[in-house]
């Protein structure tokens, strides 16, 4: 399936509330390839995770997956993972800033505080249920990738607008710092 255009900041699909995948729709084939779509997007825009809505489809689907991303190098691999109709539910208090940017926001990055342990229950693209839980920086990334499914993005959440900064800066200015944040955080909470 070919990758799709991305929906940017300002296109109001991306403030929508998702609309819940109805299980007897789970295996058509117009189901299947959004699906696909989706993924494929994912991977050729090299995110470590998207939403439906950021390929302008307003339903309750996101997949994560990260395999030494080039964009993300600090970020743990975490396997091809396709959620439907998750449910979020936070397993820990302790937060931590962590620097996030968005496919949908190009070319911004800024600081927001997401919790370190989650559990996600949802279906797989079979339908069939299934939970996973993550920490660390693959618990913000499932965080991440579920707001976009309330119509939230990154930058609704960033702690301090000073924190915002263009990709070159981040590189040129805080790259460095965030990866021994980072790694720190890999050591502690695992991927």
């Amino acid at each position: 399936m070919p990758a799709r255009d991305l929906r940017k900041l300002g296109d109001p699909v991306l403030r929508r509330v998702a609309k819940p995948v109805e299980l007897n729709l789970v295996g058509s084939s117009e189901f299947q390839a959004l699906v696909d779509d989706l993924i494929d997007t994912m991977h050729t825009a090299k995110g470590a995770g998207l939403a439906a809505p950021q390929i302008g489809e307003s339903v309750r689907l996101a997949a994560v997956h990260v395999h030494d991303n080039p964009r993300y190098p600090y970020k743990p691999n975490f396997p091809l993972t396709v959620f439907i109709n998750p449910r979020l539910t936070f397993l820990t208090d302790e937060e931590a800033s962590v620097f996030e940017g968005c496919l949908s926001v190009p070319d911004l990055r800024g600081r927001v505080r997401r919790k370190m342990r989650v559990r996600v229950d949802a279906w797989d693209r079979l339908g069939q249920p299934f939970s996973v839980e993550a920490a660390g920086l693959t618990a913000g990334t499932f965080q991440h990738e579920l707001d976009h499914l309330d119509g939230v993005l990154f930058v609704d959440r960033v702690e301090d607008p000073r924190t915002l900064t263009t990709w070159s800066n981040f590189d040129r200015f805080h790259r460095e710092a965030f990866v021994v944040e980072a790694t720190a955080l890999v050591a502690r909470w695992g991927g």
